[in-house]
């Protein structure tokens, strides 16, 4: 098969999961810079070992190169003494907080806050509940896919699950206490 064809086929199978994978690898690595190399790094692994891809899913298969390409990143960055770079944009609010169809100004500034809160406790959460986090809540990717992605049986994705969900909910009502008084 000549590379044309394996450049639509790579194209139509993949690239329209380029978001969620910016998205996972800006949680994983907490700066924008840091993620669009891991996703650059990712799509050219992804490109080369297309015609080998396994599995079922080609998003839990490419969120798996993304996740690798992260990892070594990440490995690469400590290795250099690098600190890791606490990126604002990270935390800012999707433009649908932002909707004019939203009730009113109070109510808006409300949202924002809330999500601004839930943000910066996934971004505080360990990189292993994190990433399930992020796998399961907001790219919906089924327990078998982040089984397959982060490589750990699906008992154990269930497991980081709950304790990531635990871990949220106990920072979230921390800060809501601290609030209150």
């Amino acid at each position: 098969m000549h590379d044309g064809s394996k450049m639509a086929r790579f194209e139509n199978m993949l690239l329209l999961h380029l978001d969620a994978a910016h998205n996972l690898a800006r949680w994983l690595t907490h700066s924008d810079a840091i993620a669009e190399d891991a996703v650059q790094d990712a799509c050219l692994r992804a490109f080369r070992f297309f015609d080998g891809m396994q599995g079922s899913s080609p998003k839990a298969w490419f969120m798996a190169i993304v996740r690798n390409a992260c990892m070594d990143c990440l490995r690469e960055q400590k290795r250099n003494g690098s600190p890791e770079e606490f990126d604002e944009t990270l935390h800012t609010i999707d433009a649908a907080y932002t909707s004019a169809a939203l009730d009113s100004p109070e109510r808006n500034a409300l949202r924002k806050a809330d999500a601004r809160e839930v943000h910066a406790a996934i971004a505080g959460l360990p990189v292993e509940y994190r990433e399930v986090i992020v796998l399961r809540e907001l790219e919906d990717m089924s327990y078998k896919e982040i089984s397959g992605v982060v490589k750990i049986p699906i008992g154990t994705v269930m497991s980081r699950l709950a304790r990531g969900r635990d871990l949220l909910r106990d920072r979230l009502q921390s800060d809501q206490n601290r609030a209150a008084s």
